[in-house]
């Protein structure tokens, strides 16, 4: 019951903030805030009143975990999971369309009726109300929204079903046999006192309230000047002009980034912004001499179109080599789905192995059936979900091993294969459904499948009934859809969606589509170039990986490599910097007992910046204030 009301209020509270106040996000990446906000108050309030006086009453530490598990899996689907991308990209061509951009010729047409809300048409109430607003006395056209949602959400729960049968399936061999670092799963195990017999004794240590106030207070800071200008700003932030015009290198303190890669080994943090460093300077040699790609790839990932195929390979290479490593447990998997294996040997999932990968299976073939329904060429669709899942699959092992919990692919599928089997293939037709697939395969900054990750590795608390956990991750989805698409809608229809936020109400929207016309006017054929460069990505991490495994002394994670050359690693690479220095002073100084003595204050970084977030944005309720972002990323 917690747990559903947690992941209901997430899907009130997070579209409010992200549309009407416009404030700091607190669902827009793996990160998770509001999950752990929630947690907090509910570990450091009534939870922590019944552990001191009816002991008998307090939630155990499995139960706050499964609490737990719910509002992650929650926080996936509110924003760049799905109801933030999902009513504006349905609608968007419709409204956006104009004169100029032709898209009421060449891409409203191919959009099959089911996929839009009935009558949606350019200049149609339907759209046009839910951009501008109602008029005085007009009421939310649900009627006109019954078709798209059953034609849209069927797929997309299997989807999600899909994403949670693969971590399954994945569990063991990450959480197990390689012993992933899962970063993200710390703070709420010491919230939820898995070592300390469900009680939160990180919250009376005193370095932990340290960590805690210096995010808070830095947070508080920018802050207090957007609401009082003459608050001189807080530099936490700044840039430096490498080559005029062309290298701008940005030096970036995010405390709860801070917080997640102290977490993971001095191999990793090194790689990542060593990589992104390389990266970088490769882009701007490229710019300098000349030869930048013009291929359109899209905004998403990195930024040239050279890297995101070299990045894509290295993606392949990276979920390929990870199965090989895991045969040996696919193959368990194997036996117990034919029947011939123990049937203990998945006692300890939350889905036996014969039901996860049946649900796999089948919800792959709704997806792709859905896919050629929408007109994506039926050859087409099994190209575009190995890629997606790929990505998907790959992002959540970054997310799981590295601890970049503001990370992004360095590419998405529905460009890449546009890229690699040119317009030929795909039609007109076939380039609009890639858009609509925009939907979920765009800006994967959070997803399913990372937090259903971060929730089983979270499971092995739980010390029996895990099966029921699968019924928990349901209804928080359900939970956060209704309300989630509810409160979006209602205020795209009351406010105008135009005054809310904008990135997913104009610039998502028309990128997405001026990508596809821009393709569907020019036709270009499949890129040899790209193929190649591809190939190249995936032979580079196959060696770093060898070289990784045969020499002890060899200083890359190849992980570092597959995320190198985003944008998003443009703005953190500081960051990475800061705290891998930083731990390997106290490495070197203290040891391992530092080490340990030293945790808390990072685990507080994360803890008071997110709290920090919630604060003030009920402050801006309060007083009426938005547009006051505390922190990106």
């Amino acid at each position: 019951m917690l747990g559903t009301l947690g992941a209901a209020a997430i899907g009130v509270f997070v579209p409010w903030g992200t549309h009407v106040l416009r404030g700091s996000y607190m669902a827009l990446d793996f990160s998770t805030p509001a999950a752990v906000v929630l947690l907090v108050l509910l570990v450091a309030g009534p939870n922590l009143l019944l552990l001191r006086f009816r002991r008998s009453l307090a939630l155990t530490t499995a139960e706050l975990i499964t609490i737990y598990t719910m509002m992650i899996i929650a926080s996936a689907i509110p924003t760049m999971g799905l109801t933030a991308q999902f009513i504006p990209l349905t609608t968007g061509a419709h409204y956006y369309a104009t004169p100029e951009n032709a898209w009421a010729e060449n891409i409203i047409p191919h959009i099959r009726p089911w996929l839009v809300p009935k009558e949606a048409a350019v200049g149609a109430p339907v759209i046009t109300d839910l951009y501008e607003g109602l008029p005085a006395g007009g009421q939310v056209p649900w009627g006109a929204w019954v078709r798209p949602l059953l034609g849209w959400l069927p797929m997309l729960l299997a989807v999600h079903f899909v994403m949670i049968c693969m971590m399954v399936l994945l569990r063991r061999q990450w959480v197990d046999n390689e012993r992933l670092a899962y970063p993200l799963a710390y703070l709420p195990l010491e919230l939820a006192g898995a070592e300390t017999g469900g009680r939160p004794v990180i919250l009376k240590r005193a370095t932990f309230w340290i960590g805690f106030a210096i995010a808070f207070l830095g947070g508080s800071w920018v802050g207090l000047h957007n609401y009082f200008p003459a608050v001189p700003p807080a530099k936490w932030d700044q840039s430096v002009e490498v080559i005029e015009g062309i290298w701008s290198l940005s030096f970036r303190i995010s405390f709860p980034m801070i917080g997640f890669f102290y977490l993971v080994s001095l191999e990793t943090s090194f790689s990542l912004w060593f990589f992104n460093l390389l990266a970088q300077a490769a882009q701007a040699i490229i710019n300098v001499v000349g030869i930048a790609s013009t291929e359109n790839l899209g905004v998403y990932g990195a930024v040239d179109p050279m890297f995101k195929y070299v990045g894509t390979g290295a993606f392949l290479a990276l979920v390929a080599s990870g199965l090989w490593v895991a045969r040996g447990h696919l193959s368990l998997i194997w036996q117990r789905v034919i029947g011939e294996a123990d049937p203990q040997v998945d006692a300890d999932e939350i889905l036996s192995y014969r039901v996860a990968f049946s649900g796999m299976v089948c919800g792959l073939i709704i997806v792709g059936w859905w896919l050629a329904a929408s007109g994506m060429p039926v050859l087409v669709v099994p190209v575009f979900l190995i890629l997606a899942f790929v990505f998907f699959v790959g992002l959540t092992r970054v997310v799981a091993e590295s601890g970049m919990a503001e990370a992004v692919a360095p590419a998405i599928a529905p460009t890449t294969v546009a890229g690699w089997l040119g317009w030929r293939a795909l039609g007109d037709q076939g380039m609009t459904s890639l858009a609509l697939s925009y939907v979920w395969t765009s800006d994967i900054r959070t997803f399913v499948m990372a937090s259903a990750a971060t929730s089983l590795k979270l499971a092995d608390v739980i010390d029996a009934k895990q099966r029921r956990l699968f019924w928990g991750f349901v209804l928080a989805i359900i939970a956060v859809l209704v309300t989630s698409i509810w409160v979006t809608m209602t205020q795209a229809y009351a406010r105008g969606g135009v005054t809310l936020n904008n990135w997913f109400f104009q610039g998502a929207v028309q990128v997405d589509y001026k990508w596809a016309q821009d393709w569907m006017t020019k036709r270009p054929g499949p890129s040899i170039a790209g193929m190649l460069y591809t190939i190249i990505g995936a032979g580079i991490y196959l060696a770093l990986t060898a070289m990784r495994f045969r020499s002890p002394a060899w200083p890359f994670h190849p992980i570092g490599y597959c995320i190198g050359s985003v944008w998003i690693m443009d703005n953190i690479w500081f960051t990475i910097f800061l705290t891998w220095l930083t731990k390997s002073a106290i490495l070197r100084y203290g040891g391992m007992v530092w080490y340990r003595n030293m945790r808390p204050v990072f685990l507080g970084l994360i803890c008071g910046q997110f709290t920090c977030n919630a604060v003030w944005l009920l402050l801006d309720w309060l007083t009426g204030h938005t547009g006051n972002v505390v922190f990106w990323i």
